[in-house]
């Protein structure tokens, strides 16, 4: 008897606690954004034409390179792009997405030629057409020391965008290292 009135006990708390979790609403997930639509412009796949500005005054390097933009989840772009490099192949994957509480985009990148893992940091400006990222990270042309870095990606269109890498030099001018054009195909 003692045993039936255990699990008869134990059923009405089983269903009491059934009926306790069905009537609570499950909890609401985060919707993008219009700044984490404003990432859509992104996605696709990419040809690229980029100048490496190696030395001033000396002629540019080239490479040409494609690059895979795709959503994840509304909230980032995850892009996969490749080309070569000095003769070397070069690879790369950026992430770039909204923070809506730090109010920014932010992002990081990552490539086949250095061991550094930037973060970025940036904005929107006004037109909706262009986005400036900054950063810090090692020079390029004197290992070991770390400067500020801004790279700026503006759409001239739905399927053309420029890039420009620079960073501030020591007399706190901006050098520009890379300059590019991706259109989409």
């Amino acid at each position: 008897m003692k045993s039936l009135t255990r699990s008869t006990l134990a059923a009405l708390v089983l269903a009491a606690l059934s009926l306790h979790l069905q009537a609570q609403e499950a909890p609401q997930m985060p919707k993008p954004t219009k700044e984490h639509e404003w990432l859509k412009k992104f996605v696709g796949d990419w040809t690229s034409e980029t100048s490496i500005h190696m030395e001033p005054g000396k002629p540019p390097l080239k490479a040409q390179g494609t690059e895979t933009v795709k959503s994840l989840g509304g909230f980032w772009i995850v892009s996969e792009g490749k080309s070569e490099m000095m003769g070397q192949p070069f690879l790369f994957n950026l992430t770039l997405g909204y923070d809506a509480d730090a109010k920014t985009y932010t992002g990081t990148w990552v490539d086949s030629m250095n061991g550094y893992l930037w973060k970025y940091s940036g904005t929107v400006d006004a037109s909706g057409n262009k986005l400036t990222l900054e950063s810090e990270g090692p020079c390029p042309m004197e290992p070991g020391k770390m400067f500020k870095f801004k790279e700026v990606t503006e759409f001239k269109s739905d399927s053309e965008r420029t890039f420009t890498s620079s960073m501030q030099g020591t007399d706190g001018k901006w050098i520009t290292l890379v300059t590019g054009v991706s259109k989409k195909k």
